[in-house]
């Protein structure tokens, strides 16, 4: 499936599905990112303040491929 990136919301909507089409809670998402439940459960929920390293951490540890298109390119 590919989506457009919109916003924090979107990712983090993206990022829930994926973990729960895994079979994953979100605490042993975490354990598998290194990160805290709070972390997870932000992103999930697109706070826009969610640090974009771990975010991205978090998307390639499920699996989820992220591309930029440069529109004028």
């Amino acid at each position: 499936m590919v989506e457009r990136l919109e916003d924090s919301k979107t990712l983090g909507a993206a990022i829930r599905r994926s973990r729960k089409a895994q079979g994953l809670t979100q605490a042993q998402l975490a354990g598998l990112c290194n990160t805290g439940l709070r972390f997870i459960s932000d992103l999930e929920n697109g706070k826009p303040r969610c640090q974009l390293g771990l975010a991205l951490k978090v998307a390639k540890t499920l699996g989820l491929k992220i591309r930029l298109e440069d529109p004028g390119a």
